[in-house]
This record gives structure tokens, C-alpha cells and sequence, in this order.
């Protein structure tokens, strides 16, 4: 099943990563493999090659939230030294200085939240989380948005593994 992330994510990896300008510039993503509920994905900024595993939901509560698209992210730009940085695009602007939890397994993640995304702090529980997500079978994320609503996202881990693999072989 294709899941049509490429001009999404481009537009998400934008915002996310303040690329602005130099990334706007490429073609696009190139479409790298998709691995069951994951796509692999490679692009270029003014920083060179940029390697990304995505994927959206399974179950979105409450389902009945108004929300844009909604993804989990897993990014590598080898020129900036970073690999494998999880991150989240919630579908809606988060309350003002709130965290967003991740889990997998019994292990419980917090992000910190700015407009409508959310990023782990760097350090050690980077590792934990993806060595995690390559075992477990589904990742729940939960956040408040700016009107309070808490929201629960559960996300699929099938093809993890496959699509990680592949956005690191593409960022060599």
C-alpha cells in the first residue's frame, strides 16, 4: 500500500527542520522503498542528503478531532551528524509549553512540543526509542493541543526495521 507521504513530508521536513528556502529548491523526495506501514524517503537541503523513515496513524482518538495530517518521523542528515531523530507532526497546534508522550512497550518518552511538532531532547533515550520501535509492534503519542483535547495516535511499527535500514543506506 503506497501512502503518498512525499509532498507532505517534504512540507512537514520544511517546517520541522526550519530548511526553508534551500530545500524548497529540490524536485521533491524520492521515494526510497515503502515497507508495509513505513515509507523510506531521500531529499537534499543546503546541508546535502536528507534520509527519513514516515509513517501516519493507524487510530486517531478521539476520531471525530479536526486535525491536518499527522505523522511520526525518524530523520538522518549524515553532513549534520544526526541520525535517526524521531520526531512528531501532530495535525494541530499543541498547548503552549506541553509535552507529548511516546510510548512503546512498557517504555514512556516525553517530547517537548513547539506549534504543531515534537522532538525527543537528544541524548541516550534516542537510541532506547528506536531500538525499541524496531521490536515492538505499535507506538502510541499523546498530546494536549492548544483547546485541551487530549489526543491518542497509535502508529503501526510493521515495516519499521525495513524502512530505517533503507533511509540509512540511501544517506551514505
Amino acid at each position: 500500500m503506497r501512502l503518498n507521504f512525499g509532498r507532505i513530508a517534504l512540507a512537514a521536513l520544511g517546517f520541522v527542520f526550519c530548511i526553508g528556502p534551500s530545500l524548497a529548491q529540490t524536485a521533491g523526495p524520492a521515494l526510497l522503498g515503502t515497507f508495509d506501514d513505513w515509507e523510506a524517503y531521500k531529499t537534499t537541503d543546503g546541508r546535502g542528503a536528507v534520509c527519513y523513515a514516515i509513517s501516519s496513524p493507524k487510530a486517531k482518538e478521539p476520531a471525530s478531532a479536526k486535525r491536518d495530517p499527522i505523522y511520526f518521523l525518524i530523520t538522518t542528515w549524515p553532513k549534520a551528524s544526526i541520525a535517526n531523530e524521531p520526531s512528531v507532526i501532530i495535525g494541530y497546534q499543541f498547548k503552549e509549553a506541553s509535552k507529548a508522550t511516546i510510548q512503546v512497550g512498557s517504555d514512556k518518552f516525553e517530547f517537548f512540543t513547539k506549534a504543531d511538532a515534537a522532538w525527543m531532547p537528544t541524548g541516550p533515550d534516542e537510541q532506547r526509542l528506536i531500538t525499541g520501535m524496531r521490536t515492538a509492534s505499535e507506538l502510541t503519542v499523546k498530546g494536549f493541543s492548544k483547546r485541551g483535547t487530549l489526543t491518542t495516535d497509535t502508529y503501526s511499527l510493521k515495516g519499521i526495521s525495513a524502512a530505517l535500514d533503507k533511509a540509512a543506506e540511501g544517506c551514505k
